[in-house]
C-alpha cells in the first residue's frame, strides 16, 4: 500500500468539500417576467455550445503540433479546463466576474456564490441571467487552455491544474469584470472589447509568456532539435473546429439573434480567411513553400485579431485586420525563434500579439455605423477612443503578465512546476498519465521492416 500523501488526496478532498457545501445552498424560484426573447435564447444557447466546441478543437490544434510522446498530455490540459472551470465558475467565478461591483475592479464573491440567485436573477437584456452565465462560462473554460501551448512538453499536470484555478480567480475574473461588467472600470473608461481580445487572448498570451519564462527551455530546445508535429491532420481538424466555434464566440457576443450578430459573424469569417492566406503567401514571398500549418496558424491569428472588434468594425476592414495581424504575428514568431524564449507552440506571438493588434486596430476601424453603442475609431476622427484602446491594452498586458508570473512562481514554491529530465525524455503521456499515443506507430514499424527486407524499396506500402 502506498504511503499517505496530503498532496495526493488534496484535489479530491477539495472537490468533496465543494460538493457537500453545495447541498446547503437554498433553492430560489426561476425568474421569468415574460420579457425574454425566445429567438435570442435559442441563438445564445447554440452560440454557447459552439464556444464549448472550441475547447476540444483547441486540443486537436495543439495536440497535432507537439511530439508524439506528448500528444495526450497536451490535449487533456485543454479539455480538463472544462471540468475545473465549470465547478469554479459555479462556486465563485461568475460572482467575481459579474457580481455586485467592488470599486469597478472585482465582483463581490457572495453575490452569486454557488450560482445562488442566478436562476432567480433579473434578465440580462432579453435572455435569462443563467444563460448569460453559461455563455460566459465557455469563454472562461477556453482561456487557460490557450496557455497550454506555451508550456507544453514540460509542465506537471498537477501544477497545471493549480494554475487553472489561480489564473481563473486572479486574472480572468478580474479582467472579465473590468471589461464586460456594467460597472467595470475599463468599460467605464471607454475601452471596447466585443468578444475577448483583452479578457481571453491578451491575458492568455501574457500568461503564456510568463509561463515560458518560469518553466525555461525544453531539452530539445536547448539542443536545437527539431520536434516533428505528431499529426498535422489533427491541426487541420482543430482549425476547422476552432473556426466553426468562433462564430458562436464572436457572433454570440451580440447576445441576440439580430443584425449585429450577422455582422460579427461575417467579420469573423472574413478576417480568418484573409489571415490564413496572408500567413501562407507571406511565407512563400520569403522563399518558403505554402504550408498546411501556416494556413491553419494564420487563420487562428485572424480569428484572434478580429475578436475585440468583430461587432464594431466593417466587413471590408476585417480583411485588412486579418492580413496585417497575420503578418505581424508571423514576424514575431520568426523573431522568437532567434531568441532563447521557449514558447512551445507560439502562444504569445499568435494570441498575445494577435490580441494586441486586434485591440489597436479596433481603435482605428471601429465605427458607429456598424454598432451604435460602439465608438468611431481613428479612421473616422475618434482620436481619443484610439488612445483609450491602447491604454486599455497596456493595462491588461501589464496586469496579466505580472499576476501570471507570480502565479507560476508561487506554484513552483509549493511543488516543482516542471517535470524531471527523465520524465521529459520519456514523454508526458507516459510519465504524467501512464498512457501512450500510438496512432501511426504500427505503420512506421511495418514500413521499417519492409524496407529492411526489400531494400531498395520499389513498391509503395498499401
Amino acid at each position: 500500500m502506498s504511503k499517505f500523501s496530503l498532496k495526493q488526496y488534496a484535489p479530491f478532498a477539495v472537490l468533496m468539500i465543494v460538493a457537500i457545501a453545495a447541498l446547503f445552498i437554498p433553492l430560489l424560484p426561476n425568474f421569468d417576467d415574460g420579457k425574454y426573447s425566445a429567438p435570442d435564447i435559442a441563438f445564445v444557447l447554440i452560440s454557447a455550445a459552439l464556444v464549448f466546441l472550441m475547447t476540444p478543437g483547441l486540443a486537436f490544434f495543439y495536440g497535432g503540433m507537439v511530439h508524439r510522446k506528448n500528444v495526450l498530455s497536451t490535449m487533456i490540459k485543454s479539455v480538463v479546463a472544462a471540468g475545473v472551470i465549470t465547478v469554479l465558475w459555479t462556486v465563485v467565478g461568475f460572482s467575481l466576474a459579474f457580481g455586485e461591483s467592488i470599486g469597478g475592479f472585482i465582483g463581490n464573491p457572495s453575490t452569486y456564490l454557488f450560482f445562488q440567485g442566478v436562476n432567480s436573477g433579473p434578465a440580462w437584456g432579453t435572455i435569462p441571467l443563467s444563460l448569460f452565465a453559461v455563455f460566459q462560462l465557455m469563454f472562461a473554460i477556453i482561456t487557460p487552455g490557450l496557455v497550454v501551448g506555451a508550456v507544453a512538453e514540460r509542465i506537471k499536470f498537477t501544477s497545471y491544474i493549480l494554475f487553472i484555478v489561480l489564473f481563473a480567480i486572479f486574472v480572468y475574473s478580474p479582467l472579465a469584470h473590468w471589461t464586460w461588467s456594467p460597472e467595470g472600470f475599463l468599460l467605464k473608461m471607454g475601452v471596447l472589447d466585443f468578444a475577448g481580445g483583452t479578457v481571453v487572448h491578451i491575458s492568455a498570451g501574457m500568461a503564456a509568456l510568463a509561463g515560458a519564462l518560469v518553466l525555461k527551455r525544453r531539452k530539445s530546445h536547448l539542443e536545437h532539435k527539431e520536434v516533428p508535429p505528431a499529426n498535422i491532420p489533427y491541426v487541420l481538424i482543430g482549425t476547422g473546429l476552432l473556426w466553426f466555434g468562433w462564430f458562436g464566440f464572436n457572433a454570440g457576443s451580440a447576445l441576440g439573434a439580430n443584425s449585429l450578430a450577422v455582422s460579427a459573424f461575417l467579420t469573423t469569417n472574413t478576417a480568418a480567411g484573409a489571415a490564413g492566406l496572408s500567413w501562407m503567401f507571406f511565407d512563400v514571398a520569403r522563399g518558403k513553400k505554402p504550408s498546411v500549418l501556416g494556413f491553419c496558424i494564420g487563420a487562428v491569428v485572424g480569428l484572434v485579431a478580429i475578436t475585440p472588434g468583430a461587432g464594431f468594425v466593417s466587413i471590408p476592414s476585417s480583411i485588412f485586420i486579418g492580413v496585417i495581424a497575420s503578418v505581424i504575428s508571423n514576424l514575431v514568431v520568426s523573431w522568437k525563434q532567434k531568441t532563447s524564449l521557449d514558447d512551445t507552440l507560439d502562444v504569445f506571438p499568435c494570441h498575445g500579439v494577435g490580441g494586441i493588434v486586434g485591440m489597436i486596430l479596433t481603435g482605428v476601424f471601429a465605427t458607429k455605423t456598424v454598432n451604435s453603442i460602439g465608438a468611431d475609431g481613428l479612421l473616422y476622427g475618434g482620436t481619443e477612443f484610439f488612445f483609450t484602446q491602447i491604454k486599455g491594452a497596456v493595462i491588461v498586458i501589464i496586469f496579466s503578465f505580472v499576476v501570471s508570473f507570480i502565479i507560476f512562481k508561487f506554484i513552483n514554491l509549493i511543488q516543482p512546476i516542471r517535470v524531471s529530465e527523465e520524465e521529459e525524455e520519456m514523454g508526458l503521456d507516459e510519465s504524467q498519465h501512464n498512457e501512450k499515443y500510438s496512432q501511426g506507430t504500427l505503420l512506421v514499424e511495418e514500413r521499417a521492416i519492409y524496407i529492411e527486407k526489400n531494400s531498395p524499396l520499389t513498391e509503395p506500402i498499401a
